[in-house]
């Protein structure tokens, strides 16, 4: 991954989807204001050429303000599993290695979009409805080529008028989130809803559909995936499209119209390829599991899951069965029945199976037991065997919170901050947290102005950085503070001038 923001003063890439795992942090600090990040100024919308770096500054400003949208799942685990799959793909991508960042979307459709700059949004209904690690990488994949052909700048360079118009209706709300502090939530659907609206009507060719399959199937199968998984996949969104026409689980295959040439055109590389024998990941049936709960929010769709992971854990068996006792495990915390979910995690234990979601679940369950020394103890243990695990270094520092060892606790943070500080945001607001019940309240506000400004609200990291002046005694502090402000400050008259640019 680039690190090509490594500290405040530099224009900060806002890093927007990774979130925390039942995070709620109680600062009593500015509230949080989501600013948008301004868009690139582009000349004319409908005919000046969308360079890369534009391209991105373009994702990050939708995503800025999609973030806010209640679809979006907010999960550590599920994004880092998604970005890193996604990544793995891309790092066999023919050609350049693009800059991809996968998040999860509540939708129970069979569907995956890319957007501007590298972004690429995955509905929880392609997760749960595949049948292997394969079918779904395939997916990605393809999005993933489309992203290393430059097809989605090539579409938006080439749109049509109501292309064009569209964009501008995007510039607008931005500018109105701008100007009005961001506050309005139906801004932000309204602006991801846009921006999905914009890549289904980007239309890409035939030409371009083929020469994504073939971009994904190179990567799926030097990625070591079963490339048979493409051919499984493709064959049931062909059918979900047809009986559904595009209104149900076929949505993916209604934008990406699949026929019989593209069909046969991987069937026969599938051919040409010696016999190998795949094995899914244990990480992605516990994601798919845990999407399963995600995705079921009213009372029959919580019913149907809590019916099919029944029946998964009587049938079958090993990972898979382990991960069906994680999802009712999971069921059962969300519905604060403890004991219950205790049970399905021990079943979901049985044998000595262990995985970093059974032991991300632990910890949470001892945590709502208010058993600090026991969560503490658990995510020591975790942390020690899955170092990288974003969700248990959260975990970790959590565990540490809650037992009041904050001074630990911010020595911890500071080093994953170096670690994973570009993708989990959060992490400086969780050491802003033990900063002020530290007693160190004008460290506290200028690591939230960090997260605000990583997040992409601007006008929330001026607040802050106010306050943190206001507080502070120290002459040299007052003044690496003032530099802070008026950097903050610039970017938000650029962000309305380009913005203001772009709209007209």
């Amino acid at each position: 991954m680039n690190r090509r923001y490594s500290n405040f003063r530099k224009p900060l890439v806002m890093r927007c989807l990774a979130g925390l795992l039942g995070l709620a942090v109680a600062l009593p600090l500015a509230p949080a204001v989501a600013q948008p990040v301004g868009l690139p100024s582009m000349g004319a919308a409908s005919s000046a050429d969308l360079s890369p770096a534009l391209e991105r500054q373009l994702g990050e400003a939708i995503m800025a303000q999609g973030r806010r949208d209640p679809t979006f799942i907010n999960d550590p685990e599920v994004t880092q599993y998604l970005t890193t799959l996604g990544r793995k793909l891309a790092n066999f991508a023919p050609g350049a290695v693009p800059d991809v960042e996968m998040f999860g979307v509540r939708d129970p459709q069979i569907n995956a979009f890319a957007m501007p700059g590298g972004f690429i949004g995955v509905n929880s209904g392609l997760i749960v409805q595949s049948t292997s690690e394969a079918e779904l990488a395939s997916v990605l994949a393809h999005e993933i080529g489309h992203v290393v052909q430059r097809h989605i700048a090539r579409g938006m360079t080439q749109q049509n008028q109501s292309g064009v118009v569209m964009m501008a209706s995007l510039a607008a709300a931005l500018l109105a989130a701008l100007a009005g502090g961001g506050g309005n939530l139906a801004v932000g659907v309204a602006a991801f809803g846009q921006a999905a609206a914009i890549n289904q009507q980007l239309g890409f060719s035939r030409d371009a559909e083929r020469e994504a399959d073939r971009a994904g199937f190179t990567m799926l199968t030097r990625a070591g995936y079963d490339p048979d998984g493409m051919v499984r996949m493709f064959s049931r969104l062909m059918g979900a499209s047809r009986l559904n026409e595009g209104t149900g689980g076929g949505a993916w295959a209604s934008t990406h119209p699949l026929s019989i040439e593209r069909m046969s055109d991987i069937q026969n590389r599938v051919r040409n390829l010696p016999a190998e024998k795949y094995t899914d990941s244990d990480d992605y049936w516990y994601i798919r599991a845990k999407m399963r709960v995600i995705q079921g929010r009213d009372a029959v769709s919580l019913r149907s899951a809590t019916q099919v992971l029944q029946d998964d854990a009587r049938r079958l068996t090993g990972v898979q069965q382990s991960a069906a006792f994680y999802g009712l495990a999971l069921q059962a915390f969300q519905r604060n029945q403890i004991d219950e979910a205790q049970r399905y995690l021990e079943q979901a234990e049985a044998g000595g199976r262990s995985s970093p979601q059974l032991a991300r679940l632990a910890i949470d369950l001892a945590a709502a037991r208010k058993d600090g020394a026991q969560a503490l103890q658990l995510a020591a243990a975790a942390i020690k065997r899955w170092p990288q695990q974003r969700a248990l270094g959260i975990a970790y520092a959590q565990a540490l919170q809650g037992v009041g060892r904050h001074a630990e606790a911010q020595s911890y943070l500071r080093e994953r901050i170096k670690q994973w500080g570009d993708d989990e945001p959060g992490l400086y607001q969780m050491l802003a947290y033990s900063e002020e019940r530290n007693g160190h309240p004008v460290e506290a506000r200028r690591d939230m102005a960090r997260y605000y400004v990583l997040t992409g609200a601007y006008a929330a990291a001026e607040a802050q950085l106010q306050q943190a002046r206001n507080l502070s005694k120290d002459f040299y502090e007052q003044s690496q503070i003032d530099v802070q402000i008026r950097d903050v400050k610039e970017r938000l008259a650029q962000e309305r001038e380009l913005l203001e640019r772009f709209k007209g």
